[in-house]
């Protein structure tokens, strides 16, 4: 019996070939974006999972009340680590100090080598670590432990590090670096390469007490300086809770701050396995992915999956009537419902089968392109555990989503009305299911679509959106702030500016807008200290200039090595309370201690967005400080920017032979903010398209129907004297109102999904009615294309042979 079923299947699959096209098309298609988007989601869930003891692991963060908000940092005091251990001796505390843009020469055997032909910018950052991180986290150690980090200058490397600098990991021991020319380490250990998906890329740990010891990294016992580059990190001991330990750091800080720090800082713990996915914090890998995200991925493929079961009804019970007279003869030899059940759900199978083997191929050939949807760098394959495991359970469900109805309709047949082919709508359910099946597909692919014009938008936006600044054909290079620098930047900035490309330049700490937040308590006006920080930027007298800074008040600051006099924006007038910028010029600002001399406001300057736009402008000081100035930002003539580069760099390698060149385009950088949103863009627009092919495929699956189903009517309306055109508009406008009900579902869940995304960005589009009828008229457009084939099919056929068949 199984025999003939199978044989039966394969007989109908290729008799009807053209619906099983559909089908299998449908399937594959929508089992292949599953695949993808579950392999994604996989990924991202399994950050740092392979860590012992993952849920007893926590990053201790810092939070920071004022009025009107709350700002958090990763980072904490320096001395943070000490005190917890002294205070809390069960704990497990670990130092890490992350460094970024650090430079490593590669001297060799010989620790006073003068070359300088091998150095390095490592893009995931340096780090200086206790042994004690190397209790909190475990990490394989192919040669030496955690133990050489208890010394002064000594360096662990990574295994991919010491081969790329050594040759092998074996001949890396016992050489040495330089780090930013500053500091002479000897390799001690090699480390495992780390996890790819890890917030930890630890390929070079220096020891913590070489940092300590050193005055190059900002190292310093005030409990009032806390940076993000100092993080803690802590394992709990067995049985204490993280809600137990968040309320003893509750009292921690009121024994270690004093004055309004006391009132106004905390510290508590962010778990290990919440580190990747809270954005209030970032974390020190390349980017950080939100549990809503992962939500909507999740959401997006059990939608895709739900609108490619429905194809399958729609179009298995549209094809039910061709095979009534089947079903008919099997009931009349003696098969029983059950077992005609069964064989139509084995047919199921087995299309659903070959779709998963379509579906794994097409992930497949697909994975090598899902970089661009989301930060995954390593090489994935579906051929994994968890992967396969998902194929056969997905495999099963459709089966029994896309089979069961169908089965149950086609099974139930009345023997007698089937051999007489009278079976009609009424027997296998009507087709106001397929119209609500229909109605579901389009209103999820309009929801999709709406995302994707609404994402688009938004970026558009984002990327034209007046920044208060310009940031075209700005080179911007990283220096060295160390005292042998500084001391060649003015003439290296000379020669510069005798270049025929290059139009300005400015030394400073860091453009006008980028995610590095250097924020201060101030005091204003001989005022007690106000209630906010205030942002700090450091630049020479050219900094305003090069970077197209507007004053709206006042004048620049004039030069110096030290602050002569400060320059501020717009927002920190506003959040002063004066009445005009003119206001602010003479008065004097403090930053910091109260010890700390006053400085004049010399100027205003026009507000600049200082981050991305997701969020507000933050009250922003600019001054002088020379030795803060770690960027030579460059403003090009942008004729020829290729040659402009090349010679910037042969004077940069004139002027400081010892430093590799860190460079990028400013406007780079800040298309850099918006990478996630830019892959969620393009994530929105492909499931958009798959969901809508879907969608028409599920359309062209009820036009199948009705077209049977109707084939009395339209002859008859025929032979009255309708007209093709006539016939096509009754269709037509059949499915015009479907896709209307459509959207009367999806508009107002899809204006909730994005008004909640656009809350992302401080400064965003408005969601206004324009998206809401492109996205109907998009959606009306295609159906029109999708059922006008069948339309005018039925509509040009001749009605004698409409009524014979009847």
């Amino acid at each position: 019996m199984l025999r003939n079923y199978f044989k039966t299947a394969i007989r109908n699959l290729l008799r009807y070939r053209g619906h099983a096209l559909i089908n299998l098309i449908g399937l594959a298609v929508g089992l292949a974006a599953c695949v993808l988007l579950f392999m994604v989601v996989q990924y991202e869930r399994g950050y740092d999972r392979s860590q012992p003891d993952y849920h007893r692991i926590a990053r201790v963060v810092t939070a920071t009340r004022f009025p009107d908000n709350t700002e958090y940092n990763p980072g904490v005091p320096f001395l943070m680590a000490d005190a917890l251990r002294a205070d809390y001796p069960g704990l497990t505390v670990g130092n890490l100090y992350a460094s970024y843009g650090s430079q490593v020469t590669v001297l060799g055997r010989d620790a006073s080598h003068a070359s300088y032909d091998r150095k390095f910018i490592e893009p995931t950052g340096v780090f200086f670590a206790d042994p004690d991180f190397f209790r909190v986290f475990h990490y394989a150690w192919l040669s030496g432990s955690a133990a050489v980090l208890k010394e002064p200058n000594q360096v662990v490397l990574s295994r991919g590090l010491a081969e790329k600098y050594f040759g092998s990991w074996q001949a890396a021991l016992g050489q040495f670096l330089k780090l930013d020319n500053i500091l002479t380490l000897q390799v001690g250990a090699i480390l495992e390469n780390p996890p790819a998906h890890s917030d930890f890329p630890l390929n070079l740990i220096t020891s913590y007490v070489t940092l300590q010891h050193h005055d190059g990294y900002g190292y310093t016992t005030d409990w009032g300086s806390v940076t993000s580059n100092q993080q803690v990190y802590v394992r709990l001991p067995e049985g204490q809770s993280l809600a137990g330990m968040d309320r003893q750091l509750a009292r921690f800080g009121q024994v270690h701050y004093d004055g309004e720090r006391r009132q106004r800082t905390s510290h508590f713990l962010q778990p290990l396995s919440e580190i990747h996915f809270d954005d209030r914090f970032g974390n020190l890998g390349d980017h950080v992915t939100t549990r809503s995200t992962l939500w909507t991925l999740s959401l997006i493929g059990v939608f895709i999956l739900v609108m490619a079961c429905i194809n399958f009804i729609n179009l298995a019970t549209a094809q039910a009537i061709n095979r009534s007279r089947e079903i008919g003869i099997r009931k009349v030899l003696g098969s029983h419902r059950r077992h005609l059940f069964w064989q139509m759900m084995g047919e199921t199978a087995l299309l659903v089968s070959v779709a998963l083997l379509l579906a794994t191929g097409i992930a497949q050939l697909c994975l090598p392109f899902i970089k661009h949807i989301d930060s995954i760098s390593e090489p994935l394959s579906v051929a994994t555990p968890q992967t396969l495991l998902f194929l056969l359970v997905t495999g099963l469900v459709v089966t029994a989503l896309s089979g069961f109805y169908p089965a149950l309709v086609l099974s139930g047949f009345n023997p007698m009305l089937a051999l007489k082919n009278k079976i009609t709508s009424a027997q296998i359910g009507g087709i106001s299911l397929r119209r609500g099946l229909v109605v579901t597909q389009f209103a999820i692919s309009q929801v999709l679509v709406i995302g994707t014009l609404v994402a688009v938008t938004q970026m558009n936006f984002v990327r034209h959106a007046d920044l208060g600044f310009d940031k075209t054909a700005v080179f911007v290079l990283s220096t060295n702030a160390d005292s042998v620098a500084r001391t060649r930047q003015p003439a290296f900035k000379q020669d510069l500016l005798r270049l025929p490309g290059v139009q300005s330049l400015s030394l400073c700490s860091d453009v006008p807008s980028s995610d590095n937040n250097w924020g201060t308590n101030f005091a204003f006006d001989h005022r007690p200290d106000e209630t906010f920080n205030l942002y700090l930027k450091w630049g020479d007298e050219d900094y305003l200039r090069t970077f197209g800074l507007q004053l709206v008040a006042g004048r620049n600051y004039p030069p110096g090595d030290t602050i002569t006099g400060v320059v501020v924006n717009e927002t920190l007038v506003r959040k002063l309370g004066l009445k005009s910028p003119q206001e602010a010029i003479g008065r004097e600002i403090r930053l910091g201690s109260h010890r700390n001399p006053w400085k004049t406001i010399t100027g205003v300057v026009r507000d600049f967005k200082t981050n991305s736009l997701r969020e507000e402008i933050r009250p922003m000081l600019i001054a002088t400080r020379s030795n803060f100035y770690s960027m030579a930002s460059v403003k090009l003539r942008s004729r020829n920017l290729q040659a402009s580069t090349a010679e910037i760099h042969k004077v940069w390698d004139r002027y400081f032979p010892e430093y590799a060149a860190n460079s990028f385009f400013m406007d780079e950088s800040i298309n850099n903010f918006y990478r996630q949103e830019n892959q969620l863009s393009l994530l929105y627009k492909i499931f958009a398209g798959i969901a809508l092919l879907i969608s028409c495929l599920g359309l062209y699956g009820l036009a199948s129907f009705l077209a049977v189903q109707r084939t009395k009517e339209i002859g008859i309306r025929k032979t009255l004297g309708a007209s093709a055109g006539q016939i096509v508009l009754l269709f037509s406008r059949e499915f015009t109102l479907l896709v209307l009900g459509a959207f009367v579902v999806a508009a107002p869940l899809a204006w909730y999904l994005m008004q909640h995304w656009l809350d992302n960005f401080a400064y965003r589009i408005r969601l206004g009615a324009g998206v809401f009828a492109l996205a109907i008229g998009a959606s009306v457009l295609i159906a029109w294309l999708t059922v006008g084939y069948k339309s005018v099919k039925a509509a040009l056929a001749n009605p004698v042979r409409s009524l014979r068949s009847e």
